[in-house]
């Protein structure tokens, strides 16, 4: 490594002890309310409903205290609308006293699927650890239990598995403690005309409550961690709504104070028992670093934060850029990745050339602001990488740009593009309309990709689409009985899910609550 790019990596890594001081100093202080169930339900098969689960009203809550529970029996409460926080609630025995433990099973559940289908069959590649249930030994009856472990649910099974012949139980004044970071005093309201509209922006701003803790979470129910991809997008409707600057700074100083050797930054981070860097590492999402700075300050205009950590944003375009080859593309190998979406054919090379050109004019306006010496050589890189783009990427026959060794169109890589824009804002509204009306067989699969579907229209003045993209979209979500919006959705397979079984699938996740950002944000 040569001497100025040592020095470089010196810069970003020599901090790194003031930077989690500073992560400190911004932990936020978490809101905290009770929050009852609001009926008891059952749950039945219906083929017509997403998953093939409905649930139906057996009682109001103030029912509760006449179910009287033996060995087999359960109950299913219904909290009214998605929570995450800490349980609690009171068992009382009837009968003789208790001569053996009460052996209780809880599940909890983001969808009616959890309360119905046995996590005991789940065979998916994601641990299924992540499945949220517990066993509980109740030796001492009556008693008040209060979980320690944080859940993300809205429908809770209570399940006696044994208790002995001489005694059954009663629950009573079940709590859920929810807690988030978010303040609900600091969003405008929106008064929209549109219905639809004000009710995916409602959802929307729920959705991203939820993720809200002491980092910004991609899913309260799993991961539970601080990915990259999942802040950028989270900050951005966190500017539109709650506006909690410091919550965003504080995950920037995380990410720069655990990067690698060569000082990059991790897709990920663990909070706990320390701030620990995940081993993964991802070609966009490190790029992200550099863009959700930008976006920090064009919110904040925080110059002391921008300076502090540009270093460690400019670091990972120059890693990026070193990824170049002569012709100034991307390398499409295997000595790299990058997420993009999680169809399972897409080709990532072109999509990464565009999301490296995004960061790179984002770049040279941050340095530009520091007049900082680095401007010419981005500008240089940000020449290189459009020129090879177009020499080799550009097919002026078919009008999409193209992927890999098999030239692969997909729609990713003409969103991208777009939002890259590389082309004036015509021949890019041309692009996306394009890919409107000849849609490439490599399509979409997540909530990630359609905010950037509907940006990239958003940015290529085709509003009237955009608009009609994101109602049917995420209106779709919410006809299928969403509360808050998951992590993945296709319209045209409901039981999707990448990980080999829709009951470890997020429902409540971070990349999907963008709508309000682009409502409010483009005055939709």
């Amino acid at each position: 490594m040569g001497e100025p790019k040592m020095q470089a990596v010196q810069a970003i890594i020599e901090p790194v002890e003031a930077f989690i001081a500073e992560s400190e100093r911004l932990k936020p202080e978490l809101y905290k309310r009770k929050v009852t169930p609001g009926r008891l339900i059952e749950v039945i098969r219906d083929e017509t409903v997403i998953h093939g689960w409905k649930t139906n009203k057996l009682a109001d809550i103030e029912e509760l205290k006449v179910y009287v529970l033996g060995k087999g029996d359960s109950i299913i409460l219904d909290f009214s609308d998605h929570r995450v926080g800490f349980l609690s609630f009171k068992v009382r025995p009837v009968g003789s006293p208790p001569d053996a433990p009460l052996k209780l099973k809880l599940t909890f559940g983001e969808m009616p699927v959890e309360m119905a289908e046995p996590f005991s069959e789940y065979e998916g590649w994601v641990s299924s650890s992540w499945l949220q249930e517990e066993t509980l030994y109740i030796d001492v009856l009556p008693r008040r239990i209060e979980l320690p472990r944080r859940y993300s649910f809205r429908y809770l099974k209570l399940e006696v598995l044994a208790t002995s012949v001489k005694y059954r139980v009663v629950f009573e004044d079940v709590i859920c403690n929810t807690v988030t970071s978010a303040d609900h005093s600091a969003v405008r309201p929106l008064d929209h005309p549109d219905a639809l509209l004000q009710e995916i922006d409602r959802v929307s701003i729920r959705t991203l409550e939820d993720c809200m803790h002491d980092v910004f979470e991609d899913g309260p129910k799993r991961d539970r961690r601080l990915w990259l991809g999942d802040l950028r997008l989270q900050a951005l409707a966190n500017y539109a709504t709650f506006r909690n600057f410091d919550l965003v700074k504080r995950c920037l100083y995380l990410f720069a104070g655990v990067p690698d050797q060569k000082g990059r930054v991790s897709a990920n981070l663990f909070k706990e028992p320390a701030i620990i860097a995940d081993d993964t590492y991802l070609f966009d999402y490190s790029l992200f670093y550099t863009t959700s700075l930008f976006d920090y300050y064009t919110a904040s205009k925080d110059e002391e934060t921008l300076k502090a950590l540009w270093p460690t944003a400019k670091r990972q375009v120059e890693l990026a850029i070193e990824n170049l080859d002569p012709q100034g593309l991307v390398q499409d190998q295997d000595t790299w990745w990058a997420f993009i979406d999680w169809h399972p054919e897409l080709n990532k090379q072109a999509s990464s050339q565009a999301i490296l050109i995004y960061t790179i004019k984002r770049a040279i306006q941050l340095a530009e602001i520091l007049n900082c010496d680095s401007k010419k050589a981005l500008a240089d890189a940000l020449t290189k990488a459009i020129n090879g783009a177009f020499s080799t990427l550009w097919d002026p026959g078919s009008g999409f740009f193209v992927s890999g060794a098999g030239r692969q169109v997909s729609w990713a890589t003409q969103i991208w593009f777009a939002l890259a824009e590389v082309f004036p804002k015509e021949q890019n509204k041309q692009l996306m309309l394009r890919l409107l009306n000849s849609p490439p067989a490599i399509g979409l699969s997540t909530p990630y990709m359609h905010h950037h579907l509907v940006e990239a229209l958003l940015v290529s003045g085709c509003t009237e689409e955009g608009v009609a993209c994101l109602k049917s979209y995420w209106g779709g979500m919410l006809t299928d009985g969403a509360d808050t919006f998951w992590e993945l959705y296709d319209p045209s397979n409901k039981n999707f899910s990448p990980y080999g079984s829709y009951l470890i699938n997020s429902y409540c996740h971070a990349w999907s609550c963008t709508p309000t950002y682009l409502i409010r944000q483009y005055g939709l």
